[in-house]
């Protein structure tokens, strides 16, 4: 396993949609039992399961658990406080994201009302 001031030597991530939870484990250096473990503890970790129970892990899904890994491996961070950490990530990536979608809405409803008054 890779130690945890290596975040920064872990592989590139294919351009695969979806991703094995062995495939995962190598490309974040950590075991598979931490994985489920961690879609256990983090809301924001929920592969896909289809036969069998498997699990397929979408980019998205590998890049929540760098960002885990790093969390606690690197910061020293702890479950619960990780957890509030994505969270107010969460929270705070959305309320940028409506301010964004506010702004474009009013840039678009300023020239409709361009077209109008001309």
């Amino acid at each position: 396993m890779l130690e945890p001031s290596h975040n920064l030597e872990l592989p590139a991530i294919p351009g695969k949609r979806y991703f094995t939870i062995g495939e995962v484990s190598e490309l974040c250096g950590v075991k598979a039992h931490v994985l489920r473990y961690w879609e256990q503890e983090f809301p924001q970790l929920s592969p896909v399961k289809r036969r069998g129970n498997r699990r397929y892990y979408q980019r998205q899904d590998v890049l929540t658990i760098r960002q885990i890994r790093s969390l606690l491996y690197d910061q020293g961070y702890t479950i619960g406080g990780a957890k509030q950490k994505l969270s107010s990530d969460d929270s705070e990536g959305e309320v940028t994201k409506n301010s964004q979608l506010i702004k474009q809405m009013i840039a678009e409803l300023e020239e409709v009302l361009a077209v109008l008054n001309s």
